[in-house]
């Protein structure tokens, strides 16, 4: 039974701690942070080279954020060394996955830190060494699917709408549309987005694609106090695109 989408409440339901769950109480049955799981053999849309053991072409790496500000809808890396700056300094706002934090901005590289189990510094240095490795290394994208307007709404619609992003994305990757630069990275011209038969104004759309530079430049603080943990095994190549990017704020 799945809160919120089956039909009436089983009797003697029990809730996500394993006690018999009270339907006036208030509380809900399923944790927060709750999921289920299944076999990628269950996926209708697999694709028949998913078990192929030599692999296949990688031709986008996506990243994604949950900011309500500061973040576009999408953007692209100018570069993989760029591309890997953009996946250190990221941040997310916690969910009910961070217990009793809900809101509050934590830095999570790539996010990656509940896994990686060593040092971050070595870790940024293992995808630069990546990148040397490969002719043309895949392009780099970084989402948001969660700002918000004035009243604290999502501005975008997110879900299943989210596949237009994505189409933005594979356009950008067979050189379909052109992009905009900002100090951050390349964004969407608003017209390559395709946007029929949903309810986002232009005015939305340029809400999703702001770039503030004064909002940036308090986020390169926190970012600078956030490498600074890890002294000299923060890859040289990190520094100078922070530099960069405090330049290009100026």
């Amino acid at each position: 039974w799945w809160e919120g989408f089956d039909g009436p409440v089983p009797e003697n339901l029990l809730d996500w701690q394993g006690r018999k769950w009270d339907r006036n109480s208030g509380n809900p049955a399923a944790h927060p942070n709750s999921r289920f799981t299944v076999s990628i053999s269950q996926c209708p849309t697999l694709s028949p080279e998913f078990e192929n053991p030599k692999g296949v072409p990688i031709s986008a790496i996506i990243f994604g954020s949950r900011r309500s500000r500061l973040l576009p809808l999408v953007y692209e890396s100018f570069d993989w060394t760029h591309g890997v700056f953009c996946g250190a300094r990221m941040g997310s706002e916690t969910t009910a996955a961070a217990i009793h934090q809900t809101g509050k901005l934590r830095r999570d590289p790539m996010a990656m830190i509940p896994f990686c189990g060593y040092n971050m510094g070595d870790y940024f240095g293992h995808w630069l060494n990546i990148g040397r490795r490969i002719p043309e290394p895949p392009k780099i994208f970084v989402v948001n699917w969660f700002r918000v307007d004035e009243n604290g709404k999502f501005i975008w619609p997110g879900f299943g709408e989210n596949i237009r992003v994505l189409k933005w994305i594979m356009d950008r990757i067979n050189n379909k549309v052109q992009a905009r630069e900002t100090p951050i990275g390349l964004i969407p011209y608003i017209e390559d987005i395709e946007l029929e038969g949903l309810n986002v104004t232009r005015e939305d759309m340029e809400k999703l694609f702001e770039v503030d530079p004064k909002e940036w430049r308090s986020e390169l603080e926190e970012i600078k106090g956030f490498f600074n943990q890890f002294g000299h095994r923060l890859p040289n190549e990190i520094r100078e695109e922070l530099e960069k990017l405090e330049k290009a704020l100026e």
